[in-house]
């Protein structure tokens, strides 16, 4: 019978510059230049064997790491920095330094990788739409903000008019090249069979597609959890918590969402099942998300069966 080959675990903490990498307990953490290069070099020294792999998720900065990692066979676990916050918290460490959390990141994944899911690299056309998406919603708070601060000054209500004009034009051409990323990446139909429903956009039709092929999601309810959308429940003995959602997702993809479903609550079937909502008391914002949730499964559905959208089916 063959022996089990116990795999090397690695907590490494991201940073723009640099990489702490942590082998071992009684092993002095190791310091890398975040480059493609420096990463190439360093993971070439790795004994043979599986070796797995915690990383915190910090913006991009962990991508090229990630993405060697994987591509050298190494598994590869993304950490939710509130998660391993609260991990820090739990075993009573109180300094935080790089140091620090690339050991925290060893010992995490030592002691809960059966819980993890393996991170798998996300395909070329999902990240362009990620991009995507985030700037034109970056584009969107900064012109909002601009319109509140700037409103009341009237001397300067044409060039206020020209850089919203510039705004909007620079929007126009973002929205552009989101709907060529969708043709690129050949997922036109499950684009088309989102924009069906009813108060669905291009905007938030591309945002459905996108997160949809990012993995395989087992049901529904995988596909809202990842959206974040998912309610978390807090109750202990006779008391009942609030219900709050996780909101562990993409924060642009609900927000294009709940906008959707004000758009929906208008039309339909839709309006039926908002104004029951809304009789059982609910307030308008919690009849909106729930609204929102039943907009994400309708897409879920039609993109994993592959059918079209029948609004009396709702």
């Amino acid at each position: 019978m063959a022996m089990q080959v116990q795999p090397q675990f690695l907590g490494v903490d991201v940073s723009k510059a640099s990489l702490d990498i942590c082998l071992a307990p009684e092993e002095p953490v190791q310091t890398l230049e975040n480059t493609p290069r420096a990463i190439t070099r360093w993971l070439k020294t790795l004994p043979p064997g599986p070796v797995c792999v915690a990383l915190e998720a910090t913006s991009t900065y962990h991508l090229s790491f990630a993405l060697q990692a994987h591509a050298a066979g190494h598994t590869v676990y993304l950490i939710d920095g509130y998660r391993l916050s609260r991990y820090r918290d739990s075993i009573g460490q109180r300094a935080k330094t790089d140091v620090d959390d690339a050991r925290l990141l060893r010992r995490y994944l030592t002691h809960e990788r059966v819980a993890l899911r393996p991170w798998i690299p996300p395909k070329k056309g999902y990240l362009t739409l990620q991009k995507l998406l985030r700037r034109r919603a970056l584009l969107v708070r900064a012109r909002v903000a601009l319109q509140q601060s700037l409103a009341a000054l009237s001397a300067l209500r044409c060039a206020t008019k020209a850089l919203f004009q510039q705004l909007q034009r620079l929007d126009t051409l973002i929205t552009r090249q989101i709907v060529t990323a969708i043709s690129q990446a050949g997922w036109q139909a499950d684009f088309r069979r989102c924009q069906a429903i009813e108060g669905i956009g291009p905007l938030t039709a591309a945002a459905l597609t996108m997160a949809f092929h990012r993995g395989t999601f087992k049901n529904s309810d995988a596909f809202v959890a990842f959206l974040g959308m998912d309610v978390r429940v807090r109750n202990s003995g006779k008391t009942t918590g609030r219900r709050k959602l996780s909101k562990k997702g993409d924060p642009e993809l609900r927000r294009l969402l709940f906008l959707a479903a004000m758009q929906a609550c208008r039309h339909g079937s839709w309006r039926e099942i908002y104004q029951r909502h809304l009789q059982r008391g609910l307030a308008k914002t919690q009849a909106l998300v729930i609204l929102a949730r039943k907009l994400a499964r309708v897409a879920f559905a039609l993109m994993k069966n592959q059918t079209q959208y029948q609004p009396a089916a709702v």
